[in-house]
């Protein structure tokens, strides 16, 4: 596959005086590449790059991105056509299976979703066995880890299975998400339904009680499924790379995406929009709602801080998510007749950030993680949950890149170098002459 982009032209490279030529590889959107697999094997050198900011790790053909344009695809659509045409499982269908889904596509892909929504009634007993205050993500992680114990006949052969192995984990994660919820909570269980969308069902399955009826509203399922979809992938991002390493072991698919949901739990990665809900909160409750003291601190190079939900790795313009996540945003609070005076604050910061020359010199401009928590507070989904909200939307991702990874030609266990800098060789000191260093 990766060998049709493959460029005539060569890079060279001298090395203590002698020349190595290295192939240009250049993908269809025109991002190029020096294709460096070969080095170390001719010339004894290898490469070093932190963060791996310089590095690609594969050839995918499930996302582009470009940070310095601000564009985001899934599969040749753009993130702004999907957000606005498609639901989240079509999307889900679109990134695990390469193309948008025809109508009889799509209703088989819902019908096997609804027939794996439940987990097994065993699994019910694992929330009882974890502490009250127990981390959502930590749950979530365990319980995904779990499913390959009771379901391993989807492990021996992945590939011959691997539409309903998808089909039941973005079935089974919103289940045992809506269910960890509940359990916090000390609530009863609420099961899923047949006859409720896969937005709707989570929904339900997280606020319906016996004493209070859950009200569907149609436009809290319409923000649902576009924060999902926005969600649904990012290229090689920290989880997604390492749900592709982990998966490079040949480990099944349920271990891989266990792995992804304790990568995406850090604050500098998933974490970042429940960061942003406790910055907001902050400048609400205990400074008066006074922003600006918080712009003074970003800008001042003596103190640490530094905003929550500004500025990304990638995107050094705006990101293509922040537009359609602040329209929803303010459609979904209006139609729910909410004034959130989080959302003022956050609109405040905006304004500032963008006509501020110390944030624009810098690209720190708004993501995807600023206005999210505001939609997930206005739906009634607590910070703890945030992440675990990101996790739902970014495992058809993961699964995309796990079973791209797996059927990769050109796939190698992901082993990365390194160059030592500790001591250097020395002799073995029996303990009875050693001093203490």
């Amino acid at each position: 596959m990766l060998e049709k982009f493959i460029k005539d032209e060569k890079a060279e490279l001298i090395l203590e005086g002698k020349k190595y030529e290295l192939p240009i590889i250049e993908g269809v959107e025109g991002e190029k590449a020096i294709d460096i697999r070969s080095l170390r094997k001719d010339s004894g050198y290898i490469t070093l790059d932190s963060g791996y900011m310089n590095t690609g790790s594969c050839a995918s053909e499930i996302t582009f991105l470009d940070g310095e344009e601000g564009i985001l695809n899934y599969r040749g659509y753009s993130i702004e056509d999907l957000a606005e045409k498609c639901s989240f499982v079509e999307v889900a269908y679109l990134l695990v299976h390469g193309s948008l889904p025809t109508e009889d596509q799509r209703q088989e892909f819902s019908r096997m979703l609804s027939d794996n929504a439940l987990i097994h009634e065993d699994m019910i007993h694992f929330f009882d066995s974890f502490p009250v205050n127990s981390p959502p993500m930590a749950i979530l992680s365990s319980m995904v880890s779990s499913l390959c114990s009771f379901y391993p006949e989807m492990t021996e052969n992945p590939f011959e299975n691997i539409d309903k192995m998808a089909a039941r984990l973005l079935s089974k994660v919103r289940t045992i998400a809506a269910f960890s919820y509940k359990k916090s909570k000390g609530q009863p269980l609420v099961y899923p339904r047949h006859d409720l969308s896969y937005c709707a069902n989570f929904l339900n399955m997280m606020f319906d009680s016996p004493v209070k009826p859950y009200e569907i509203q149609p436009e809290v399922v319409a923000a649902l499924n576009k924060l999902l979809i926005l969600h649904g992938d990012h290229e090689q991002n920290c989880s997604t790379s390492t749900v592709r390493l982990v998966g490079s072991a040949r480990v099944n698919l349920y271990a891989s995406i266990s792995a992804g949901i304790s990568a995406l739990w850090g604050p500098l990665h998933g974490g970042a929009n429940q960061a942003v809900m406790d910055m907001l909160e902050n400048i609400y409750h205990y400074d008066n709602g006074d922003f600006m003291k918080y712009v003074d601190r970003a800008k001042d190079p003596n103190d640490s801080f530094r905003l929550a939900g500004f500025g990304h790795r990638v995107y050094k313009t705006f990101d293509p998510r922040m537009r359609i996540i602040k329209k929803a945003c303010n459609e979904v609070l209006e139609a729910l007749n909410v004034q959130d005076p989080l959302l003022d604050i956050a609109k405040s910061l905006e304004e500032v950030a963008l006509n501020d020359e110390y944030f624009l010199k810098r690209n720190l401009y708004p993501n995807v993680d600023f206005y999210s928590g505001i939609i997930y507070r206005a739906i009634g989904i607590p910070n703890n949950m945030f992440t675990v909200m990101f996790a739902l939307g970014r495992l058809p991702g993961w699964i995309a890149h796990w079973k791209e990874m797996w059927d990769d030609p050109n796939w190698r266990i992901g082993r990365p170098r390194q160059i030592y800098i500790g001591p250097p060789c020395r002799p073995f000191v029996e303990i009875e002459d050693r001093v203490a260093e």
